[in-house]
């Protein structure tokens, strides 16, 4: 015969059971009050004492839903309830006992029992839930899987993640000990577990049978976190993290909200600080134009403007899918009016004309751009329709119709530029830096930066599925390596940069450090609880068409001056003159009708004469030219 360890008692058998309890409380009362020798005239009394007790705990037990929690579940909360219960009841039983007095002229119940059953009362009752708690987890651990775990964090955040574990049905959780940095905390216990040093991490867990190591701490700085995460993957111990306090739910951690640690978690930095008043009077009841609104960054910008109480964000993509999701996300959020869904082509120069002519907008964000690399290298002539014709049809808009600022979206590619990608992007940056040498009406900014993590195209997502799929992970050389960003911090600091922006600048944000993909690779498949070259594999695919093995920020020719923000500098750039450059330009885009890439590339490097090709096709075009 199976038994059903997981069914729960109906709630009103917990209410008799607590009944029950209250009255051999009150019982026992009498017995401690009269030193086990009730007087004949008390004695008597006792069926009415019973009655009032049993009414009593009845109404108080309903009014705090004493019955409707879980009895091995029981926590802090419980107790709670519990003993407020008992205090109401022994309330009602002196009222009651008062109005007995002026009704009757005697009291039937003395105070001293109504009291010595309250505390009864409360201690029988949490007695029975600890000791059905306590019979409910030793039959769990003798029959379900065993999982012994370290959680990092001695704080309210893990505190109430041994109690969620706790809660686990199927499987016993033994929680051996917290990790703390806090040494005034070390050597203490946190409900009966020991707290040793943060420090010892790595000692303890390779000394210890430990299945999962739980950071519960809540904005543990990235390098810390980094380390723990590196000691537990040493000795082969998977690492997952509580979410923010913010998703909480009702102030309780689920267990289902305990997820694997991401690589993202290791490479994302301290949340940046902006000076939030002077960007959001910027964007205040102003209309902002988003280009590539539905792309990763696009959507991370309307994000970011649309807490700033703009008086209408213009979301501009040709993806009517996710420039939809983002409309329902913007709605659900900050309501149906502040944002304008259009779709179309920043290529189609009369449909964007449409738009600034229609809508007036005073600030522009240009995001849209094709930017994989070797797709661009194949398709060298779309690269040029719509980086670099695109960003001039909204370069021109923006001054014709008075826009204030036009803030574009760059890459670290446009840099000593290898690619056709990266040498269409660079092209952009031009014209728009030129066009700002002659504007009448509009101050053109332009911010450069290098991979998001989760970006659609980005190898993080790749590599995730890569592994769901069972490998190998394909990494192009083994010194390959990229800088990275968050999607929510590179959005921030465009908008800042755009904001100070005078005209003409080219801003460059801090990436940190740069991060070879091999490591990223090896890191991933260990959090993914995996082993490299055992579990998941790793092959070399070699450099793609176009690719560089580092990636630049700043050109050769070009130097940095810093700003008032630590994270956002100033590129000093050499000027261009306007009419040659859009004279280059208009050739450029002339030969588009040819669909000659090879004459197009080559119009290219003469307009960039820093881009030499690398790995692709094009590489003899410079062997020619030199």
């Amino acid at each position: 015969m199976t038994i059903n360890y997981e069914q729960n008692a109906p709630r009103w058998m917990i209410l008799v059971l607590d009944l029950i309890i209250s009255t051999i409380a009150l019982l026992v009362a009498y017995l401690l009050r009269f030193n086990f020798d009730i007087p004949d005239t008390e004695y008597l009394l006792i069926p009415i004492g019973v009655t009032v007790s049993l009414i009593s705990h009845g109404i108080a037990f309903f009014i705090f839903k004493t019955y409707a929690g879980i009895v091995r579940h029981t926590g802090f909360n419980d107790f709670q309830r519990v003993f407020f219960a008992a205090f109401s009841a022994a309330c009602f039983m002196a009222g009651s006992n008062l109005v007995g007095f002026l009704v009757n002229g005697q009291y039937f119940l003395p105070y001293s029992i109504v009291i010595i059953t309250f505390l009864l009362t409360f201690f029988f009752m949490a007695a029975m839930r600890v000791t059905v708690k306590m019979i409910y987890r030793e039959i769990i651990s003798y029959h379900g899987e065993k999982i012994n775990v370290v959680i990092f964090g001695a704080g309210e955040s893990g505190l109430n993640t041994k109690r969620a574990l706790d809660k686990i049905t199927d499987k016993k959780y033994n929680v051996l000990y917290f990790l703390d940095d806090n040494d005034n905390k070390v050597g203490k216990r946190l409900e009966g577990v020991l707290i040793k040093s943060g420090g010892e991490a790595e000692t303890l867990l390779a000394s210890a049978d430990v299945d999962q190591l739980i950071i519960a701490v809540q904005n543990l700085e990235r390098e810390r976190k980094t380390e723990i995460v590196e000691a537990a993957l040493a000795v082969k111990t998977k690492v997952l993290h509580v979410p923010p306090v913010q998703d909480w739910i009702g102030g309780e951690i689920n267990v289902k909200q305990i997820k694997n640690v991401k690589i993202e978690d290791l490479l994302g930095r301290k949340a940046i600080s902006l000076e939030q008043d002077k960007v959001a009077g910027a964007v205040k009841q102003k209309v902002v134009l988003i280009t590539g609104a539905a792309g990763s960054i696009g959507s991370g910008l309307v994000r970011q403007i649309a807490k700033l109480y703009p008086e209408k964000i213009l979301i501009f993509d040709q993806a009517e899918t996710p420039l939809y999701e983002l409309e329902m996300e913007v709605e659900n959020t900050y309501g149906r009016n502040l944002c304008e869904v259009i779709v179309g082509d920043i290529r189609e120069k009369e449909r964007l004309r449409n738009v600034f002519k229609t809508y007036k907008p005073q600030l522009v964000f240009h995001a849209a751009a094709y930017k994989h690399v070797p797709l661009m290298e194949a398709n060298p002539a779309e690269a040029v329709k719509t980086n670099v014709f695109g960003t001039l049809n909204l370069v021109d808009l923006a001054d014709e119709f008075g826009v204030d600022k036009f803030v574009m979206v760059s890459t670290d590619k446009a840099v000593n530029p290898t690619n056709v990608m990266g040498a269409s992007k660079r092209i952009a940056e031009i014209y728009a830096q030129s066009k700002n040498n002659v504007a009448k009406n509009t101050k053109y900014i332009t911010t450069r930066f290098g991979n998001v993590l989760g970006s659609n195209g980005s190898v993080i997502p790749l590599f995730r599925k890569q592994i769901e799929n069972g490998g190998p992970l394909t990494v192009t050389h083994p010194e390959i390596t990229r800088f990275f960003m968050t999607i929510p911090e590179a959005c921030q600091l465009v908008v800042e940069a755009g904001i100070m922006g005078e005209g003409g600048e080219i801003f460059i944000f801090d990436m940190g450090r740069p991060v070879k993909i091999i490591d990223l690779a090896v890191k991933m498949i260990k959090l993914s609880g995996l082993e490299p070259h055992r579990d998941i594999d790793i092959k070399y695919s070699g450099l793609r068409p176009g690719e560089k093995l580092y990636e630049e920020l700043l050109a050769n020719e070009e130097n940095t001056l810093k700003t008032h923000h630590p994270k956002i500098m100033r590129a000093k750039t050499r000027t261009h003159d306007f009419d040659e450059v859009s004279k280059e330009i208009k050739t450029l885009i002339d030969l588009y009708g040819k669909q000659d890439n090879s004459k197009m590339v080559l119009q290219m490097k003469k307009i960039v004469p820093e881009f030499i090709s690398k790995n692709s096709v094009f590489s003899k075009l410079d062997q020619n030219q030199s």
